[in-house]
C-alpha cells in the first residue's frame, strides 16, 4: 500500500465519512441464499431496504485498488452502494487526463492506512501549478518515466490495451489513481489549464484522438431514467410502510373487519396512482428538459472542419459557433470573437450577458503562469444549456471556443441536473420530532402488546385470539392510513400551489411550510422592481462636487458623458438595445445612439466593431483640420464587468483622433482605489453617504488618456491592470431601485405572523 503521507494530508479539510473497498466472497454468499429460502424471501425484502446490510452480508472488505464494490458514506451520514466498473482504452490514461500530482483535488476517494477503507476529502488545494503538458495529441506527456509510472491509473493488458477503472455516483464519474491511492474525479480543463495551452496547443482533435478520449469521457449527454408504471409501482409497492399496510390489511381480513379494510384499500390504490403519475410525469419533464442534442462543427487537428453531433465532443474539442447563434451542449472558452448569450436556465436573469475571448497574457520570465478558472473566467465561458443569441468577430475569422467540460465532468448544466435528482437533506428539526414520537409509539405498543399476552394469558384466552390482540395494537399505534393520507394531502396541496403558479420540485417538503420561522427574499426583481431608475449625475468643476443634474442629456460632451455613453455592454438583438437594466437608463439618459455593423461590414471591419454618437447630427474639426467629420465614437476593446473586481471599462476611439480613452464604472470605494488622489474631491465620503443613506444606488466614473503611441493591435494585449491605472476621477451615477406595490404589505403579514424576513443580496 502506498504511503499516504506523500499525499500531504493536512492539505485536505475533510467533511465525509468513508468510502470502503469490497468484493464478493463466496462462503457469505452461500449462506445468504440459505436463509433467503427459509425466510421464504423476506430476507431479500430486507436487503432491497437496507442495501449496506447486503453488501455486508454478501462480501468482505479489501483494498481498495481490489474492489469491485464500494461503500460510499458521505457527510451527511448517507450510504451509497457503487459497483466498481473496467473499461479497455487504447492508450495510457496520463495521456488523456490532466496530471493531478502536484495538486489537491477537490475531491478524493483515498484509501486510509488503518483500515481498508477511504476519506472523502472536499477541500480547496493550498498554491497550485498549472498544466505545462494539457492532452497532448501525440499520446505522450513531458513527466519522467519514472514519474509516469508511478501516476499511471491504468494497467496494461496483454493485448497493449489498458484498463480505465471508475464508479459512477450521482451522475458523477471517478476513477482510481494509485498516487492518491483512491478514486478521482473526473476531470476536463476547468482546473490548472494554462491560459496559454488554449491558444497555443489545444488545436482540436483527429477522428481516431476523440474517439480514444471518448472511451473515458463517454457520450456527452445527461441520461434521465424515465421508468415504466410497472417498476414504479414495483419500488412504490415495496415501500415498508406499505408492505405494513398491506400487512394490516390481511389481518383484519382474518378478523372479518372488511369495511375499514376496503376503505384502506382504496385510499392505498388512489394514493399510489397518483404518485405513479406525479412521479412519471416529474421524470418526462425533467428529461425533455435536459436532452439536447445538436449537429456542432469542430476544427480538427489538421485544420480542417467537420459537422458532428453534439453527443460526441470531449474535454480540449474546438468548436465554431454559429453567427446566428445556439443552444450551448456543453461548457466552453470563447478564444476569438464575441458572444451575446442569454444565461437565464442557469442564473434565472433574463438579461443578455456579453462573453468576450480567454486573455492571453505574454509569457514573462519569472511572472507566475495564469491558469483557467472557471469563477475567475465565467465572462470568458459558454456555460452548457445557454441560449448563444449572436456572435460577433473580427474579420473573416469564425468564432471559436474550446470545450472544457462534458456532461460525465460534469458540466454547468450536469451540477444543476445533479441538484434537483440529489438535493442535500435538510435535517429539520421538525422531521426529527416527528421519528422521535413514532419511535415513541412504537415502545408503548410494545408495553401493550406485552400487557395483552399477560392479561389475555391470564384469562386463557386462545392462541388465535392473543396473536390477533397483539398484532392489532401494533396497527392503532402505527396507523397503516397515514402514508396514503399524507400522499393525498400532500398532493392536493401540490395542486392549490400550482394554481397560484407556484411549482414545487419536492412535494414532500410542503409538509413542513408551516414551520416556517424565517423567509429569505433576493432584492432586485423580487422586493423591488426589475429596473433601475437613473436619478442623477453628479459631475465635478476642479475637484469639486457639482449639485446633482437630474437631465444628463442636458450636458456638454465631456468625458462624464462619453463614459455614460460608451462605458456600458449593450448589444442590438432584434433591432432592440438591450443588456444590464443599469446600463439602458444610464445609456438612454445621454440620448445618443448606438449602431452596429452588420455581417457584412462585420468581416471587413476590424477598428471599432460598435460606435456610439449623439443623436443630432453634430460634426467637429478633428486635429484643427478643415474638414468636418461626424462626432463618432468607437469602442474599441471591452472588460464586462466583474463582480470580484466590482467594475467594467472600454477602450475606446474618436474618430480621427490620434490617441484612444479608458473609461470605468464602478463601485465608488473601488473607482476611487484607481484615480489620482488630487482628483478626488476632499468631500466625497460625505457626498457619498448622504445619497446612499437616502437608498440610492451610486456608481463611479472615471477615465483616462492613453499615449498616442498604443496601438489598435497594442491595446489588446495591454493587461487590464495597466489600462485601469492612474484614471482621473469625473462623478458619480445616483440611481433609484423602487419597491414593488406588493412588497411591503407581504413583509408586514409576515411580521404579523412572527415570521423573520431577510433580504439576501
Amino acid at each position: 500500500m502506498a504511503d499516504t503521507q506523500s499525499l500531504k494530508p493536512e492539505q485536505y479539510t475533510s467533511k465525509c465519512n468513508l468510502v470502503t473497498g469490497y468484493r464478493i466472497y463466496l462462503p457469505k454468499l452461500v449462506v445468504n441464499y440459505i436463509f433467503t429460502i427459509i425466510s421464504l424471501g423476506f430476507l431479500q425484502l430486507v436487503f432491497y431496504w437496507k442495501p449496506v446490510w447486503h453488501l455486508k452480508c454478501t462480501s468482505t472488505k479489501c483494498q481498495l485498488r481490489e474492489a469491485t464494490v464500494v461503500l460510499i458514506q458521505n457527510q451527511f451520514h448517507e450510504s451509497f452502494v457503487e459497483n466498481v466498473k473496467c473499461r479497455k482504452i487504447q492508450v495510457p490514461l496520463t495521456s488523456i487526463l490532466p496530471d493531478q500530482s502536484n495538486e489537491c483535488p477537490d475531491e478524493v476517494f483515498s484509501e486510509s492506512i488503518s483500515e481498508q477503507a477511504v476519506d472523502i476529502a472536499s477541500a480547496k488545494a493550498q498554491p497550485k501549478k498549472c498544466h505545462h503538458s494539457i492532452l497532448p495529441s501525440s499520446g505522450e506527456s513531458d513527466i519522467d518515466d519514472d514519474r509516469r509510472a508511478l501516476i499511471r491509473p491504468t494497467k496494461q493488458l496483454p493485448d497493449g490495451e489498458f484498463q480505465f477503472i471508475f464508479f459512477e455516483h450521482k451522475k458523477g464519474v471517478y476513477y482510481w489513481n494509485p498516487v492518491f491511492q483512491g478514486f478521482l474525479p473526473l476531470q476536463g480543463l476547468e482546473r490548472q489549464t494554462e491560459l496559454s495551452a488554449f491558444y497555443d496547443k489545444l488545436k482540436g482533435y483527429s477522428k481516431e484522438d476523440q474517439a480514444i478520449r471518448q472511451g473515458v469521457y463517454g457520450l456527452n449527454e445527461i441520461l434521465i431514467e424515465v421508468k415504466s408504471y410497472f417498476k414504479l409501482f414495483v419500488e412504490e409497492i415495496l415501500n415498508p410502510f406499505y408492505i405494513f399496510q398491506i400487512f394490516s390489511m390481511i389481518l383484519w381480513g382474518f378478523e372479518n373487519y372488511y369495511y375499514y379494510a376496503a376503505c384502506i384499500v382504496a385510499i392505498l390504490i388512489i394514493s399510489i396512482c397518483i404518485s405513479l403519475y406525479e412521479t412519471k410525469k416529474q421524470s418526462v419533464t425533467l428529461r425533455d428538459m435536459v436532452a439536447h442534442s445538436s449537429t456542432v462543427t469542430v476544427l480538427r487537428e489538421s485544420g480542417e472542419t467537420e459537422e458532428i453531433s453534439s453527443r460526441f465532443l470531449v474535454p480540449g474539442d474546438v468548436i465554431l459557433i454559429p453567427r446566428k447563434g445556439c443552444i450551448m451542449s456543453c461548457d466552453a472558452a470563447l478564444i476569438t470573437g464575441n458572444c451575446i448569450v442569454n444565461e437565464s436556465m442557469l442564473t434565472g436573469e433574463s438579461v443578455p450577458v456579453t462573453k468576450t475571448p480567454l486573455p492571453n497574457p505574454p509569457a514573462t520570465e519569472g511572472a507566475p503562469v495564469s491558469c483557467y478558472d472557471v469563477e475567475n473566467h465565467k465572462r470568458h465561458t459558454l456555460f452548457g444549456g445557454t441560449h448563444v443569441i449572436q456572435t460577433r468577430s473580427y474579420g473573416p475569422e469564425s468564432v471559436k471556443a474550446v470545450i472544457i467540460r462534458t456532461e460525465k465532468v460534469p458540466s454547468m448544466k450536469g451540477e444543476l441536473v445533479r441538484s434537483i435528482l440529489f438535493p442535500k437533506p435538510v435535517g429539520f428539526k421538525f422531521y426529527r420530532d416527528s421519528m422521535k414520537f413514532i419511535g415513541l409509539l412504537v415502545i408503548l405498543a410494545l408495553a401493550g402488546i406485552a400487557y395483552s399476552i399477560v392479561t389475555l394469558i391470564h384469562v386463557k384466552a386462545c392462541i388465535d385470539d392473543l396473536v390477533y390482540k397483539a398484532l392489532d395494537i401494533i396497527t392503532i399505534a402505527v396507523p397503516p392510513s397515514l402514508p396514503a393520507a399524507m400522499t393525498v394531502g400532500t398532493v392536493y396541496a401540490q395542486n392549490r400551489l400550482k394554481k397560484r403558479g407556484i411549482f414545487c420540485i419536492s412535494p414532500q417538503r410542503i409538509n413542513i411550510c408551516g414551520k416556517l420561522k424565517l423567509i429569505c427574499f433576493d432584492k432586485t426583481g423580487t422586493l423591488t422592481e426589475d429596473g433601475l431608475d437613473l436619478w442623477g449625475v453628479v459631475p465635478l468643476q476642479d475637484s469639486h462636487f457639482l449639485p446633482a443634474i437630474q437631465k444628463p442629456s442636458e450636458l456638454t460632451h465631456g468625458p462624464i458623458v462619453v463614459a455614460m455613453a460608451t462605458c456600458h455592454s449593450l448589444t442590438i438583438i432584434d433591432g432592440k438595445l438591450s443588456g444590464d437594466p443599469l446600463d439602458l437608463k444610464m445609456f438612454e439618459a445621454t440620448n445618443w445612439i448606438l449602431e452596429e455593423p452588420g455581417v457584412e461590414s462585420n468581416e471587413l471591419d476590424t477598428i471599432a466593431p460598435t460606435v456610439v454618437r449623439p443623436h443630432s447630427n453634430e460634426t467637429f474639426y478633428p486635429n484643427g483640420n478643415s474638414e468636418l467629420n461626424p462626432y463618432e465614437i468607437g469602442i474599441v476593446r471591452q472588460f464586462p464587468f466583474s463582480s470580484a473586481l466590482q467594475r467594467m471599462s472600454v477602450v475606446t476611439r474618436t474618430l480621427d483622433a490620434k490617441h484612444m480613452e479608458v473609461y470605468v464604472k464602478g463601485s465608488p470605494e473601488m473607482i476611487t482605489s484607481l484615480c489620482n488622489s488630487n482628483t478626488i474631491p476632499l468631500d466625497f465620503q460625505h457626498v457619498l453617504q448622504s445619497y446612499t443613506e437616502q437608498g440610492f444606488r451610486v456608481l463611479a466614473l472615471a477615465w483616462r488618456q492613453l499615449d498616442p503611441k498604443v496601438s489598435w493591435h497594442h491595446v489588446h494585449k495591454i493587461p487590464r491592470g495597466d489600462l485601469e491605472a492612474n484614471l482621473t476621477f469625473l462623478g458619480l451615477l445616483v440611481l433609484q431601485n423602487a419597491l414593488k406595490s406588493a412588497t411591503t404589505p407581504v413583509i408586514a403579514e409576515l411580521h404579523n405572523a412572527n415570521i423573520r424576513t431577510v433580504m439576501v443580496t
